[in-house]
Order: C-alpha cells, then structure tokens, then sequence
C-alpha cells in the first residue's frame, strides 16, 4: 500500500487553517456577549430572522391599537366629565323652576331666577363646545373650533370619529351634539331660553312644559352617559389586550433574538480555553526548523 507523504507545509496550513477557525467562533461568541443579541444578521439564522420580523410587524400593530385606545379613552373620558357637569346645570335649572312655582311672584324675584337660567344656558353651551386635543367632542368631525355659536346653533357635523382598537374593532369615541342637547323647540338651550322668558312673565303653565322638556333632556343626556361608559369599558379592555398581548410578543421576540447570558458567557470560557489548549498542541506538533532560525 502506498505511503502518503504529510509535509510540514501541509500540517502548518491545517493547523493555522483550524486555529482560525477557532478564533472565528470566539469572535462571534464575543459578538454577541457585547450585543446582548443572538441575531446579528439574517445569515445568523435565517428561520428566526424571519419569525422575529413578523412578531415584529405584529407587536407595531398592536402598538398601535394601544395608542388607538389611549386617545379614544381620553376623547370619552372628556365626554364622560362634561355630560356629568351637564347633568347637574340642568337639575340646578329645574330647581329654579320649582322656586318659581312655590309662590316666588315679584318681579325682582322673577328677574334673578331667570338670569341664573340664561347663565345655565350660557354654561352649558360653553361645555357643548369642549374641547379634546384641540377638537369640540360634540361636533363630529367638523375641523372648526366650536361645535356650537353663541346662539346655540350646530356648527358641527353628523359624523363619527372612530378608532381602530383591535383587529375588525372600530369604536366611536365621540357624540354628535344634537343626540346629546336636542334639536328644534326640544334642544336644551332653546328650552332654557324660553324657560328665562316665561320666569320674567310668570307664564305658570308654559313653565311647567318647560321643566317637563328639562326632564327629557336629562334622560337623554343619561342614556348617553350610559352609552359612553360602555364604550370606555370596551376600549379600556381593548386597550388592556393590546398591551397583553405586546408584553407577550416582546417576550416571544426575546427568546429568539436574545442571548442566554450565563450560557453564553460560559461557551466564551469553554472556547477560550480550547483556544489555549490548541495552540499549546500546536506549539508541540509544530517544532521550530533549522530553517526557522535561519529565517
């Protein structure tokens, strides 16, 4: 059987050859203890790099469904506040309906019942026209500044302002005025206003239509106040979901991209340790020549 001749060259070349390698798995052991990251490049490992970009695109989404709901809450929330400041303006105006009618008939007394209604009315439409981030939260989508003139007119629109706060889950987070104050001879501002005139003219009868349309008002304004908590309480657990469900995604992305610390330290040791002992091996295998000391 023939012998095959190893020259010195060959066993060099090897050698360095699995040194290198070596040194090559250190430095990408130290890659990743200083990057905290077992991914560096889609090359590192293609199956993860592509389950990581979707978990990715997914936890972006719900990012912004938990934005979503963040200023949905604060649209209802405003809503919530101010129909509950509405309430008790017109329960302080039928008050002053009921002093009228318990014997109140002088003139003077008339006259100051019925400028603290017209005040009632100029609150109120003060906070129809509040506003949310620069936007009146009764005035649909309109982009003025107001939802209602001086007057109590509707400047608004009938439009809903919705927001995605989940996949196929899109929410109205504000009201439109006249479902909330009423419309024609019913809308709560033209009722305060002829309930101020018929105070200054003792008119009984037309007084007691007045607070029977003030009642109509408040129930309306309740079923919205009804309505609007529903809805906080499903944006509020949309929003509670999304932030789950993030908290989830990140932990899944983690675990493929993140490095085990304590493992990863430990195979650094393991490999700085073959590294040593390689090129003590080599060190022995590989003696110096006469022509290394002549080079």
């Amino acid at each position: 059987m023939p012998q095959m001749r190893v020259t010195e060259g060959s066993i060099t070349s090897r050698v360095m050859a699995n040194l290198q390698r070596n040194v090559a798995r250190s430095g990408r052991i130290q890659e990743q203890l200083s990057s905290g990251k077992q991914i560096s490049r889609p090359s590192d490992s293609p199956t993860g790099t592509l389950s990581s970009m979707q978990l990715r695109g997914e936890a972006r989404v719900n990012e912004q469904y938990s934005r979503n709901a963040d200023d949905g809450l604060g649209w209802l929330g405003t809503i919530d506040d101010t129909l509950t400041s509405s309430l008790s303006r017109l329960n302080r105006a039928r008050e002053l309906g009921i002093m009228s009618q318990s014997g109140i008939n002088s003139s003077e007394s008339r006259e100051a019942l019925a400028i603290e209604v017209e005040n009632i009315r100029d609150s109120l439409i003060g906070l129809a026209n509040t506003t949310y981030l620069g936007r009146p939260v009764f005035g649909g989508t309109t982009t003025g500044p107001a939802a209602y003139d001086s007057a109590g007119v509707y400047l608004g629109d009938g439009n809903q302002v919705l927001r995605t706060v989940g996949g196929n889950a899109q929410v109205p987070v504000a009201e439109t005025g006249p479902n909330v104050f009423g419309t024609g001879p019913n809308q709560v501002f033209a009722v305060l206003t002829n309930m101020a005139a018929n105070l200054r003219s003792n008119n009984t009868t037309a007084l007691g239509a007045n607070m029977d349309q003030l009642d109509v008002s408040s129930n309306l304004i309740k079923t919205t106040l009804s309505d609007v908590g529903a809805r906080y309480n499903r944006v509020s657990q949309a929003n509670d979901t999304a932030k789950d469900r993030l908290v989830s995604l990140k932990g899944q992305i983690s675990d493929i991209e993140d490095i085990d610390l304590p493992k990863t330290i430990m195979d650094m040791q393991l490999q700085s340790t073959a590294y040593q002992s390689a090129l003590a091996a080599t060190a022995k295998v590989i003696q110096p020549s006469l022509l290394d000391y002549l080079r």
